[in-house]
């Protein structure tokens, strides 16, 4: 069968009557697209959305998504939620859970950056892309950010990256399983021929990047995966790994909603600029841009 199939096609695929696809295409229920004159719907978009069970009562479909951004923790993107007025709360909680929170609607958005073996700028685009239940996801870049070892000031165990930190045996807070600087943990280590249980990795698990730094300051951990920007407001010293692509996903109808739109409108102003300058470990070059309509 085509990867594109025609209304007849589309309706014998589903089990539906055209007349009854024709109504879900009015009321944008069903992915689909028109291209001269006809409409053609996406056969793998089909198959995720039947199989998140989005075939549901118009009532159902469109329940409003508490006002919420889940997934990753950042501190500019926590500023930005203050200083823009949007009214849109913050839980954050590792960019796979803010994913599956967006995918149930519990959250409006999630902020994420996954990380893969290969390959990572394009990993958070091509994960929504494939995401079941996300067929009509949006994604927005906010930042990209750079990540490091942090380390107490002189970096006393002279560690330089996560080899020299299994070596050495130093101690190593982590992150929630899912969370974007666990995933890229452990990508670095398989990069390095190594695994997870090379490491010395410290329980419990912290919550955040500020955690991480909290527990590097109090002699807890020898070392930790985190942000610039968490790195200079804890006074800590920072061993540079990577720079990562930190994004926004929410749905298209909640896109154009006041809190998400004021909020996009802020990240355009002089005063964010400034504020990314100040925190470090930014560049906001695409900030706002659309990197994905699914």
């Amino acid at each position: 069968m085509a990867d594109l199939l025609t209304t007849d096609e589309a309706a014998t695929y589903l089990r539906l009557s055209e007349r009854k696809l024709y109504e879900l295409v009015a009321q944008g229920a069903v992915p689909c697209t028109k291209v001269t004159g006809r409409w053609l719907f996406p056969r793998a978009a089909l198959d995720r959305w039947v199989t998140a069970g989005l075939i549901a009562p118009a009532a159902l479909a469109h329940v409003a998504a508490p006002p919420i951004v889940g997934g990753s923790h950042d501190p500019l993107l926590e500023w930005a939620l203050r200083e823009s007025g949007c009214g849109l709360a913050s839980l954050p909680e590792g960019s796979e859970a803010g994913l599956r929170r967006l995918t149930r609607g519990e959250v409006m958005a999630a902020a994420i950056h996954l990380h893969a073996h290969e390959d990572d700028a394009q990993v958070n685009v091509a994960t929504v892309a494939g995401a079941p239940g996300l067929h009509d996801a949006v994604v927005i870049a906010f930042a990209r950010r750079e990540q490091g070892i942090l380390v107490a000031p002189d970096n006393p165990l002279k560690l330089s990256d996560v080899a020299s930190v299994a070596q050495s045996g130093a101690r190593m807070a982590q992150r929630p399983l899912g969370a974007g600087a666990q995933l890229l943990l452990i990508a670095l280590l398989a990069r390095a021929g190594l695994a997870a249980h090379d490491v010395s990795l410290l329980k419990p698990v912290c919550p955040t990047g500020t955690d991480v730094a909290q527990a590097v300051r109090s002699g807890r951990a020898d070392c930790g995966i985190a942000t610039r920007s968490v790195a200079l407001a804890a006074a800590l010293e920072f061993l540079p790994l990577t720079w990562e692509n930190f994004d926004l996903v929410l749905r298209q109808r909640d896109y154009f909603l006041p809190g998400p739109q004021r909020l996009f409108a802020f990240l355009r102003s002089a005063a964010f600029r400034e504020r990314a300058k100040e925190l470090d470990g930014y560049d906001i070059d695409r900030v706002g841009e659309v990197l994905l309509v699914n």
